[in-house]
């Protein structure tokens, strides 16, 4: 991919300031950018990188005002990350390749309904009744269940697994090693110590424009369903327990972990290796730090936790600055005991 900066300042809506004509051959990151590149200044702390940066533009914001001059041109927008996002997606879509086929082998089972412009890649394998969209690409090595539904334009991974009943709605990305309705954790503990197994009959549901991280596993629900809402951004290795409901447009970054019955609400934002206990009810728009334990509903909309147990973000913050200070006011208590006793 090539093209002109005065092709990148169209593509992102820019003021460039610079020489048009300059050639641009990929996007870098500002430590280390290198000629021919785009970079962007999204965040100022990254000011003293533009001294040494080599890109052949900058994406900054409209009122920016350099320190000292600059090697680079200049691209001016209202937001740099977003319009660096959008040159990142001309990059992409640029070098995609879109396999096309139905390669061999591949298993399909009876009764299998197959959209238009398929790619299903070799070693893969669909169940009977299975019903597979228009455009959709199946990377090869990936399981689809007896009865899945998999909707227009949604891609699946090598290894994908999509167990039986699950359904996968429109323009969904489902990334390498991910597991779609697997069973739930669910066992009864018995007198003699063991315990049954409590078959887990529902399913798992995926909104529209879903993207599920590599490893990341959603169980099947005991009864009913396990819903992923449209627009849900799950990332690598995250679990979502039976019976889970997440609202649409939440965010939920790696190693997190969600038990039973638990309902996340819409545009909620869940930091990494954060851990939701079971049956609880989160509101919209909640925020949730990273390693924070949730083990109470949260019925306020737009607030932000952190801490185990999670408490609101600034409380939390307090009594982690009295927490440190614990130290010094044993010892100065220990003080004044000993001069009281004196004293007697």
């Amino acid at each position: 991919m090539e093209m002109s900066l005065r092709e990148v300042a169209q593509l992102i809506g820019a003021v460039l300031e610079g020489d048009p004509g300059v050639p641009v051959r990929g996007a870098s990151r500002i430590e280390d950018a290198a000629p021919g590149t785009v970079t962007f200044l999204g965040n100022p702390r990254y000011e003293p990188y533009l001294a040494q940066c080599q890109a052949s533009a900058v994406i900054v914001p409209l009122d920016y005002q350099a320190a000292a001059p600059l090697h680079a041109a200049l691209l001016r927008v209202q937001d740099p990350y977003q319009a660096f996002a959008r040159l990142l997606e001309h990059i992409s879509e640029a070098k995609a390749q879109h396999p096309a086929g139905m390669e061999a082998p591949v298993h399909l089972g009876a009764d299998v309904q197959l959209g238009q412009d398929l790619y299903i890649g070799a070693f893969s394998y669909i169940g009977d009744g299975a019903v597979i969209g228009d455009r959709v690409r199946i990377y090869p090595q990936s399981y689809i269940g007896a009865g899945a539904v998999i909707g227009d334009d949604t891609v699946l991974y090598p290894q994908t697994t999509v167990y039986a009943g699950s359904r996968i709605g429109k323009r969904c990305m489902i990334h390498s090693g991910a597991r779609i309705g697997s069973d739930g954790f669910g066992f009864l503990p018995q007198a003699d110590g063991s315990y049954r197994k409590v078959p887990q009959t529902g399913i798992a549901v995926l909104e529209d424009d879903v993207e599920i991280g590599a490893n990341t596993c959603i169980d099947r629900a005991v009864a009913g369903e396990t819903r992923i809402g449209a627009g849900v951004k799950l990332d690598n290795l995250v679990q979502i327990a039976h019976n889970v409901g997440i609202g649409a447009h939440t965010v939920i970054a790696a190693q997190t972990g969600i038990a039973g019955s638990t309902r996340l609400g819409r545009n909620c934002r869940i930091g990494g290796q954060a851990g939701i206990v079971g049956h609880l009810e989160i509101a919209d728009q909640t925020q949730i730090d990273a390693q924070s334990g949730v083990n109470a509903s949260i019925r306020t909309p737009g607030l932000a936790f952190r801490g185990s147990p999670a408490q609101p973000f600034r409380k939390q913050l307090r009594s982690e600055v009295l927490f440190r200070k614990l130290e010094e006011m044993q010892q100065r208590l220990h003080q004044l005991e000993q001069a009281i006793k004196q004293g007697e």
